[in-house]
């Protein structure tokens, strides 16, 4: 099993990968693979609601979304981390998940149903709550179940020297890498049990104008 964790800060090595390498540490620990996938510092496009997906089965902007979706097929769970910019995700994660997650619903590719995600934020001092309702919402329009822990998902620093001494932050991290490990083995016993995903219904859309 392999738990895919996306660092949406543009420093490679800072404070939300401090936090998310916490959390993989306890993964790897409890026996589940993980990468941690840097989008990294080149400008992302934001959805422009082409629509192209639908018949490529990819963005249609070929960068760092389309490597990602490629990736997405094969993992069992995910952990997205942002940093904090104004109280809210960072740009370059928000536009990507908006095309990630537009482009894997339209293209039809069903990469994340009903595997379990997390989000954890980072920030200096505010901002961390409207950050973390944000990216949920990714997760609960796409039928994938949130792994909670026992506060919520956020480390505090200005460097990750800070974020090495939010002792109560770092917990957080490994209670969120155990239940997901946990979740990881009970869905796998689930499935070896035979027991079945839920039925399908097929999606209805509804125009509120008329």
């Amino acid at each position: 099993m392999k738990v895919l964790l996306v660092n949406g800060s543009p420093h490679e090595k800072g404070c939300t990968y401090t936090a998310l390498a916490e959390v993989a540490k306890t993964l790897n620990f409890n026996g589940i693979e993980t990468e941690i996938f840097q989008i990294g510092r080149k400008p992302l496009s934001g959805c422009i609601a082409c629509r192209k997906c639908q018949d490529l089965k990819r963005c249609v902007f070929d960068d760092r979304v389309n490597e990602f979706l490629d990736m997405a097929k094969d993992a069992d769970g995910f952990v997205f981390g942002s940093p904090v910019h104004y109280a809210s995700a960072g740009g370059a994660i928000t536009s990507f998940m908006d095309r990630v997650f537009f482009a894997n619903l339209l293209s039809g590719r069903n990469s994340f149903y009903l595997k379990p995600a997390a989000a954890i934020v980072s920030a200096r001092r505010a901002g961390t709550t409207a950050t973390f309702d944000q990216l949920n919402k990714y997760f609960t329009i796409s039928e994938m179940p949130i792994i909670s822990s026992q506060y919520w998902n956020m480390v505090h620093g200005a460097v990750p020297e800070d974020v090495q001494k939010d002792l109560e932050g770092l917990q957080i991290m490994r209670v969120l890498g155990r239940n997901m490990a946990w979740f990881l083995k009970c869905k796998e016993a689930g499935t070896k049990a035979g027991i079945a995903f839920p039925e399908k219904e097929e999606r209805i859309f509804t125009n509120f104008i008329r």
